[in-house]
């Protein structure tokens, strides 16, 4: 019997950046019944992935077939998965078109959303303390 692949996003549910992507992303896949899993990195189903709340938080990971990914290489495996995202997947993955995407999301797109779910963060501490 041949073994189903499956591919598991870990992501973060708490940021309005990340949940309205992702979740558009779940959407489209539970509608074509792709064997595509989504975990919120708030949750308990991060603990299977080894990862740290803080590390998680930092960027996107998926885990396809054993091979774990981060950043943009994670939105490719993704998108692959994805018949409506391939073409994003080949654009975004040629030679060149990938560093550049690489450089804006490591330097300045997941930087500055973490900050953000940073001072969410605090934020909700300080109103709660």
């Amino acid at each position: 019997m041949a073994q189903t692949s499956h591919t598991r996003v870990l992501f973060n549910d708490d940021c309005p950046v990340c949940s309205f992507e992702i979740n558009h992303y779940a959407a489209y896949a539970q509608k074509h019944d792709l064997p595509i899993q989504f975990d919120d990195l708030n949750g308990p189903a991060r603990a299977a992935w080894g990862i740290d709340e803080d590390t998680a938080a930092r960027r996107l990971y998926v885990l396809r077939d054993g091979d774990l990914s981060s950043g943009i290489p994670a939105f490719l495996v993704l998108w692959r998965e994805m018949p409506r995202y391939r073409w994003l997947a080949r654009v975004v993955g040629l030679p060149g078109i990938t560093q550049v995407a690489s450089v804006v999301y490591d330097h300045v797109l997941a930087p500055v959303i973490y900050r953000w779910h940073l001072r969410r963060k605090a934020r909700r501490v300080s109103q709660s303390g």
